[in-house]
């Protein structure tokens, strides 16, 4: 029988990927572990191995192709005594079937079927004069007055939903005038049906302007378009979220960080060498984002209540602290993440951040490797940057952002002298951490930046 390949998903979240490239090609043999294809996703590219064996009977998607969805029928094997072009054809034929509509016919499914509820006169509550209330018989389920249930299935409630329709302006079509998928889809089409609105809803959001729009503010030829990738519409879609449903609070402080620059000289003087492929180098090099992912870490541990995530259902009280660190790479920025960061010494943390960040320059990170996380630490100081204030990458509820160390002039024991000072800005969660919580978190950090003898030990 033959055998399919689909186009896997690397993450929980992937919809679709990019066949990059093909590592087989037609008639050869593969084996279980065998690398057939690399797969593009938005934050990383992989290789994906075979799972059974066999003869490449046919490569349905031609390498370089975008935007493959998630299961899609990718590549076709010929089990063992099986002809390839016999393979081919079955699997073909097979994979059209299922990917042709479930139901196209009008008559409701067994989904959108009522239940037997729904077609019996509704109840509703009457305000009496005292403020209780008592039931009181509607119309039939067809009648969709202001005030009466509308009777629809669970499937058209949520197309409606998702595509703003009005489901009291829908004709039902289904048993007893119930709203159905069909009915949903041709108002759709139509445009007859107003936009829903409910005094649950939220306030209207101030919509971007369209493409059309931009670029009639520009003359023709004066510019040119560049589509977007798959990175920069997720990078773009989770910014929006994370900015408009999470409420962000920020803490800035100054850090003294003498101290740490001295110490940092003096550990990476005392590296020893190892043997390299390039010659002797030193086993590592500090440096002093290094020590604020091991500070931020430190912190977390300091102040346990602050490494959480939110959710609606419960807290996430994190047991160790995971920091991603924001690396900027060609078309955008991903953030890979040094696990367990509290209980690793700075010469791991070193040498492990190095590695990450040049694998995704190159996107050869693995999901876990970049996906959860309980904070993370974004650093602009290389380019000059005093301060800034980062956007938080859900789940994290706090996310620091550092600036620049400087020359400033600070006041010590009533005398004026300078110090070099880097600032950082906590942003935070409020849902998760609170004012006094995050300006603890951030006190623990001040602390270790400060006196960094204390994250040796």
């Amino acid at each position: 029988m033959p055998i399919q390949v689909t186009m896997p998903a690397l993450s929980p979240t992937m919809e679709e990927g990019n066949l990059a490239k093909w590592m087989v090609k037609e008639g050869d043999s593969v084996a279980p572990g065998d690398v057939i294809a690399e797969i593009e996703t938005d934050k990383a590219t992989m290789e994906v191995e075979a799972v059974d064996e066999g003869t490449v009977a046919k490569l349905v998607v031609p390498e370089g192709t975008e935007g493959v969805k998630v299961n899609a029928l990718i590549a076709v094997l010929a089990g063992e005594g099986e002809d390839p072009a016999d393979a081919a054809k079955e699997a073909e034929s097979s994979a059209q079937q299922k990917a042709e509509p479930e139901a196209e016919a009008p008559s409701p499914t067994a989904e959108e079927a009522p239940k037997e509820e729904e077609i019996k006169p509704a109840e509703t509550s009457e305000p009496k004069a005292n403020g209780a209330s008592t039931p009181a018989q509607t119309a039939t389920p067809a009648a969709k007055g202001e005030g009466e249930r509308i009777f629809a299935s669970p499937l058209a409630r949520r197309l409606a939903k998702d595509a703003g329709i009005d489901l009291s302006a829908v004709t039902g079509s289904g048993p007893h005038g119930r709203v159905v998928k069909a009915d949903v889809e041709a108002a759709k089409e139509s445009g007859t049906a107003k936009a829903a609105s409910t005094t649950e809803a939220p306030a209207p959001v101030p919509k971007s302007m369209s493409d059309e729009q931009v670029l009639s503010l520009f003359e023709e030829g004066s510019y040119e378009l560049v589509p977007h990738d798959g990175m920069r519409k997720t990078i773009a879609r989770r910014l929006v979220e994370a900015k408009t449903s999470i409420p962000h609070f920020y803490l800035t402080l100054d850090c003294e960080i003498d101290a740490l620059l001295d110490l940092r000289k003096q550990i990476n003087a005392a590296a020893p060498t190892v043997k390299t492929e390039d010659g002797e180098k030193p086993a590592y090099k500090l440096s002093v984002n290094d020590m604020i992912i091991k500070a931020m870490a430190g912190a977390l541990k300091e102040v346990p209540d602050a490494n959480a995530s939110w959710t609606e259902g419960a807290m996430v009280m994190h047991k160790h602290a995971d920091v991603g660190v924001a690396v900027a790479i060609p078309g955008g920025l991903i953030t890979p993440i040094v696990r367990r960061a509290d209980e690793k010494t700075l010469s791991t943390i070193s040498n492990e951040m190095k590695d990450l960040a040049a694998r995704a320059r190159k996107k050869r990170l693995k999901p876990e490797e970049y996906q959860g996380g309980t904070t993370a630490v974004s650093n602009l100081g290389m380019y000059g940057i005093k301060d800034f204030a980062a956007v938080i990458n859900p789940p994290h509820s706090t996310i620091l952002a550092v600036g620049q160390g400087e020359q400033r002039a600070v006041v010590k024991n009533g005398e004026v002298k300078p110090a070099t000072v880097m600032s950082v800005t906590l942003s935070t969660d409020h849902r998760a951490v609170d004012g006094a919580l995050g300006a603890e978190l951030l006190a623990a950090f001040k602390r270790l930046i400060e006196n960094p003898m204390g994250m040796l030990v």
